[in-house]
């Protein structure tokens, strides 16, 4: 694989967990108004 290729994969992968982590931190946080 090229570095560019690596490079693409850690940043899908860093915006596709970012995506995830936000998703599940908003869930807590409505949980937790009710």
């Amino acid at each position: 694989m090229t570095t560019g290729a690596i490079i693409m994969m850690i940043l899908a992968l860093t915006i596709t967990w970012g995506g995830a982590g936000v998703c599940i931190a908003i869930a807590m946080r409505a949980a937790k108004s009710k």
